[in-house]
Parts: C-alpha cells; structure tokens; sequence
C-alpha cells in the first residue's frame, strides 16, 4: 500500500472520528437543550461539509505520516481535545449556535408574520424562537412564503 494511501486512509479516519465527537456535542447540548426532536445521524449527514472534511483528512494524513511522531501526537491530540470540548454543555450549546442559529429572520405564512432567530432549520420544519411571543414554534417549511 502506498504512503499517499495509507495518509488518505489514516486522515478520513481520525477526521470521522473528531467529526463524531463534535456533533456529539451539538447533538447533546444544542439539539436536546431546545427539544428539537432530530436524530443524531440526520444532523451529522445535513451538516457535513464535504470541502472542510476533505481539508481536514489531507492536512491530517500528512501530519500522521509525513511529520516527526512528537509534531503528529500534539496536532491530533489538540484536534481531539478542541473536538470533545462540545462534550462540555456550555461549548457544546455555543458551538451548535454558532452553526446552527440564524439570527434576526422574518418569516411570512399565509395568516401570521415571525420575528425571530431559527435555532434549527431542518428538512421538513424549522424550529423558531419568536421574540415577540418570547416562545420556540415549529413551522412547516411548506407553508413559509419566500426563501429562508
């Protein structure tokens, strides 16, 4: 097997795996903290970036098989520790936010007009905080005149 291989292979496998843990995180304290009911495996597939786990897999293939041992322990190791950092509840809420939420949305239906940030835009529905009701709604997204 060739070296190039061997760093491909080595890459997609410890980026999988920081990837995993990170929207772990979101998933526990983002996800669950609002109640949205979402599966783990649907937030990991509808979030992905191709073009960021691509970067990440060659960048990490390299320094594993390309760099001295010492340099490869602390950049993976730095990598898993900013990775299961989600698994702390005030990180894990603020990361999922930081990707998650859109701030300052006004979304129209056929009968009501909403001001508010999306906590989660999903497939199906969004999940809603109105600031003026100061409550989290659930919209159908078939209904939402406009793009989001």
């Amino acid at each position: 097997m060739s070296k190039f291989f061997q760093a491909l292979l080595s890459g997609m496998f410890f980026t999988f795996i920081l990837d995993f843990f990170l929207f772990l995180g979101i998933k526990f304290h983002y996800i669950d903290y609002y109640e949205i009911d979402l599966y783990y495996n649907i937030l990991f597939a509808d979030h992905q970036s191709l073009w960021v786990f691509s970067l990440f897999t060659f960048l990490i293939g390299y320094i594993t098989l390309y760099t001295n041992m010492k340099f490869a322990l602390i950049s993976i190791g730095f990598l898993f520790v900013l990775s299961f950092s989600t698994l702390i509840p005030p990180i894990g809420k603020a990361v999922g936010a930081s990707l998650l939420t859109k701030e300052d949305v006004v979304l129209q239906t056929a009968r009501f007009s909403y001001h508010g940030n999306i906590i989660y835009d999903g497939r199906k529905k969004i999940t809603f905080y109105d600031t003026e009701l100061q409550k989290i709604i659930t919209l159908d997204k078939e209904k939402i005149k406009g793009k989001i």
